[in-house]
């Protein structure tokens, strides 16, 4: 392993601003983390001329160096050596990052921490839902009737399926008290418990409210002369989360001042019921009349200027994706939907996905260069099925054009929808399945909608593409499209040619060895510019492909060595082969915060390895569960000698047999 030069660690420390204003700083396989406590003294141009540094930016409070495998905690053991500073866990870092965010970005942060875990169960129930709506929605197959109308064999089969998908809404406050009281600090179970409490049958449910209200049935408990509606809160947010809040904060505070023998008596009891009854008491009416009024308040506001409303939401959409205060209103939806029956902001940002998906696949009729055209295509399939990211950030926000044209097709298709009032019963796919979700005798609008989103992102972005294309090919006398990279055109083969191995040394010496990488995993190839990391996507550490794994299994892609596994959190893997090429194994991002909870490793640093030996195991759901992608990048690190051409192969299913990548050696000097 090549040897740090102590004054490039001295140039990093110098670059972020001196030893003075890092806060705390850890590392992870691949770059150093830095908590600063001013950003705003980082010299980017000294880092990035500085020859240990492959790439810079900043990410959630945390301003991250990317150094590379190999040689990072060399770095790092440098730079504490210099600085004199503690050793601080990633923990330490992320807790101190957070501190620098403002109250509104930590407050989005605990939303999307809170929401994103219990999505797949949110998304499944508005699936199922919308295949209901089509069996039980008058008018879609039969006028004036339902299909299970007509048929009444599918009656019970709607039934079910009613049962099912409804289960998620109307025990809402029961997943939400389970992801807000573990972000909190406190026990899961125990906010398992309290969401159950909020909605046990015994209580008039939420959805019944309104009429019992009406006719002065609504049931009380009288405590000591002062009476406490006895209601549920059965699709609501904020009741739970105010809720778990409290619960994991009185547990905590039990948990600190009561005896180890006596604590399984004392904290859990005393906890819920504490909470249990300010929940009725308090915070539940105060925070129930709260979501009330802020959902009457935005239904008036689009009730009054439903144009500027759809124009604003629906234009704008995909600018909050980009800042992350998307998820916030995931929480405004569920309160519209448990509210008024319906939310009219989920429709708009169905359309919106669509609409960055067309943006994108526009400009695979205008990129040259074949990587970026694969890019294209993938990542608009995958806004039309509802996952947005990899067109905003891999295609459209890179060229801005397709992402405003975007802006603007989704902007017209919301006044539409919010003129005619479209609802969704449920949050399912944001996508082109997203019509499953809108009430059936509605469909005819959304699909005006969709229409308005398919075309004007997609003619727009073609048309201005082609024109700026045309005009900068008149300008530049090699005639390089100026709106792809500037890099030259990777090239891929799509045949697997066998390794061509020399034996003799004479043979290494004088002809370029071709070898072939094995996939470590079976899945789903995609191109590293597909992984939500720019360390990885933009290739600061080294050419490769990224794996969508089908499976929890990490194998070993040729026969040689592993260099480095990470001990304590066994995401990451170092591997080199008989010809001394190293790869690098990175399973999912940011894995490293579950410090290794879910991954099984069976070999470790230094152990010797054989093609198809598998090496390690991780849990999937576990990974995804935490709101962490799983995608895998596998990269053959820059800065190893004899490494000439990495070409990538074609394919989109891959397994352990399937070579991903070509590596042709350059011959050493006799």
């Amino acid at each position: 392993m090549a040897k740090i030069d102590r004054k490039d660690v001295e140039r990093i420390i110098e670059a972020v601003g001196g030893k003075d204003n890092i806060d705390a700083a850890t590392h992870c396989v691949t770059r150093l983390r830095f908590a600063l406590a001013d950003e705003g003294k980082v010299d980017a141009e000294a880092l990035d001329k500085n020859n240990l540094v492959k790439g810079q930016f900043s990410s959630q409070g945390q301003f991250q160096v990317v150094i590379g495998p190999g040689i990072v905690d060399q770095v790092y053991d440098e730079m504490i050596a210099i600085t004199g500073g503690d050793r601080a866990s990633k923990d330490d870092v992320k807790t101190l990052a957070s501190k620098k965010q403002n109250p509104l970005q930590r407050a989005i942060k605990t939303l999307a921490d809170i929401f994103i875990p219990i999505l797949p169960a949110i998304v499944m129930a508005g699936l199922l839902l919308g295949i209901n709506n089509i069996l039980t929605g008058p008018g879609i197959f039969y006028e004036g009737k339902s299909l299970i109308d007509v048929h009444k064999q599918w009656a019970d089969v709607a039934s079910i399926i009613n049962l099912i998908a409804s289960t998620a809404f109307t025990f809402l406050p029961v997943l939400i008290g389970w992801s807000a009281a573990k972000k909190f600090g406190g026990n899961p179970l125990l906010g398992i418990v309290l969401g159950l409490i909020l909605v046990n049958p015994s209580l008039l449910s939420a959805y019944q409210y309104a009429d019992a209200k009406l006719a002065g049935t609504v049931p009380v408990w009288n405590l000591f002369g002062f009476s406490v509606e006895k209601i549920g809160y059965q699709g609501q947010v904020l009741p739970v989360l105010v809720s778990a809040y409290i619960l994991a904060k009185i547990e905590k505070f039990l948990e600190k001042r009561v005896h180890d023998s006596i604590k399984l008596l004392v904290v859990a009891p005393v906890a819920l019921l504490v909470t249990g009854f300010l929940a009725f008491i308090l915070v539940g009416p105060i925070t129930f009349a709260i979501g009330n009024l802020l959902t009457t308040g935005l239904t008036s506001i689009f009730n009054s200027y439903s144009w500027l409303g759809g124009l604003i939401y629906g234009g704008f959409y995909a600018l909050l994706v980009i800042t992350g205060m998307h998820h916030t209103f995931l929480a405004v939806d569920i309160q519209l939907i448990g509210s008024n029956g319906g939310t009219f902001l989920w429709p708009m940002l169905a359309l919106s996905n669509i609409a960055q998906g067309a943006a994108a696949l526009a400009m695979m009729f205008i990129l040259k260069e074949q990587k970026a055209k694969g890019l294209a295509v993938t990542s608009s399939i995958s806004a039309f099925l509802g996952v947005t990211e990899p067109a905003i950030f891999g295609v459209n926000v890179r060229h801005k054009f397709p992402f405003i044209f975007g802006m603007v097709g989704s902007g017209i298709a919301g006044i539409v929808l919010a003129v005619n009032n479209v609802l969704a019963s449920s949050i399912g796919v944001g996508g082109i399945p997203g019509f499953l979700s809108i009430f059936p005798n509605q469909w005819g609008i959304f699909f005006i909608g969709m229409a308005i989103v398919l075309v004007i992102p997609f003619i727009g972005t073609l048309l201005y593409g082609r024109y700026q294309l045309s005009r900068q090919t008149n300008k530049i006398e090699d005639t390089q499209d100026p709106i792809v990279n500037a890099t030259a055109e990777s090239v891929k083969t799509a045949s697997g040619l066998s390794a061509v191995i020399p034996q003799s040394e004479e043979a290494m010496n004088s002809e370029n060895t071709i070898v072939n990488i094995m996939a470590p995993m079976n899945g789903q190839i995609v191109p590293l510019s597909e992984v939500p990391d720019p360390a990885f996507s933009e290739k600061q550490m080294g050419q490769g492909i990224a794996i969508l794994p089908s499976e929890g299994k990490v194998y070993a892609p040729f026969d040689g060595t592993v260099e480095h596994l990470m001990k304590k959190s066994k995401h990451a893997l170092i591997l080199s082969d008989t010809n001394g090429i190293q790869i690098l194994i990175h399973v999912g991002i940011n894995t490293v915060s579950l410090k290794g909870e879910g991954f099984t490793a069976h070999v470790e640093s230094g152990s010797t390895i054989t093609k198809g030996q598998l090496l390690l195991e991780f849990d999937k759901e576990r990974i995804e569960e935490a709101g962490l992608p799983v995608i895998t990048p596998i990269l053959i690190p820059d800065g190893q000698e004899r490494i000439g051409e990495i070409k990538e192969y074609d394919g989109e299913a891959v397994q352990g047999s399937s070579p991903i990548l070509q590596v042709n050696l350059e011959p050493t000097t006799p």
